[in-house]
């Protein structure tokens, strides 16, 4: 979520919500809200070293979670705090429900940043902002994940992918910043573009029958009522 367009995203300190867990891109960190209103870190290093600026997360309904970590955040003070990269790299980690273990979940990024699960939660899809493509990974039973694909690519030379998500037909939609809103067939094909004055940054379904489109943008948010319906959500069994 957010990445590197619209006055939504610039905001030092920047939290995304998670059903209590936090991105906290300024503070270099992933924690989760407590009922009591503290907070817990789940994850602010990776091997001894301090992550990037994690950006965007997605959880499973048996609780493991995944997280996007590019440097954004870093590379100046306009969206972060200026640093240099302690790993070196932007990475995709894993958080294991049980022991809180942080492991690499997949490499090889420019720039990681949107993340969302397939409906039947098999497939983990993940958008590379600097490289302009969604790969897309297979989520084994032990939570890891397969090489990987690419699912999707721009080609107007513009777009550059940002927040992901579901319909419950299987496309998926893409904040394409200055490309607007893509959506694509379940193989990879671009069905149609949502053109919006302004850069897009994030995307979300809702309303009371979900199948209002949210959109934000530099300045603006957005919202239309679609013909069709966001996936649901998968509740985590209590």
């Amino acid at each position: 979520m957010g990445g590197t367009g619209g006055e939504t995203d610039r905001l030092a300190e920047r939290r995304i919500g998670l059903g209590g867990v936090l991105l906290e891109q300024g503070n270099r960190r992933v924690t989760r809200t407590e009922h009591d209103g503290t907070l817990t870190v789940l994850a602010d290093r990776f091997d001894g070293k301090r992550l990037n600026s994690p950006n965007d997360a997605v959880v499973h309904s048996d609780g493991t979670l995944w997280f996007s970590d590019p440097d954004f955040g870093i590379t100046s003070d306009y969206e972060g705090h200026r640093a240099e990269s302690e790993i070196g790299a932007c990475h995709v980690y894993r958080i294991d429900p049980s022991t809180g273990a942080v492991t690499l979940a997949a490499d090889g990024f420019g720039g990681p940043n949107g993340l969302v699960l397939s409906p039947d939660e098999q497939q983990l899809y993940v958008s590379d902002t600097r490289a302009g493509q969604i790969r897309v990974f297979d989520v084994r039973a032990d939570r890891s994940l397969s090489e990987g694909r690419i699912f999707a690519e721009t080609t107007d030379g513009q777009s550059r992918f940002d927040n992901i998500r579901f319909d419950d037909e299987g496309r998926l939609w893409a904040a394409a910043m200055t490309g607007g809103v893509h959506c694509y067939a379940p193989d990879g094909t671009l069905i149609g573009r949502l053109r919006v004055p302004e850069a897009v940054s994030n995307i979300a379904f809702g309303g009371p029958k979900n199948n209002r489109l949210f959109i934000t943008a530099t300045t603006t948010l957005y919202s239309l009522v679609m013909s069709v319906t966001g996936a649901p959500r998968i509740r985590r069994p209590r």
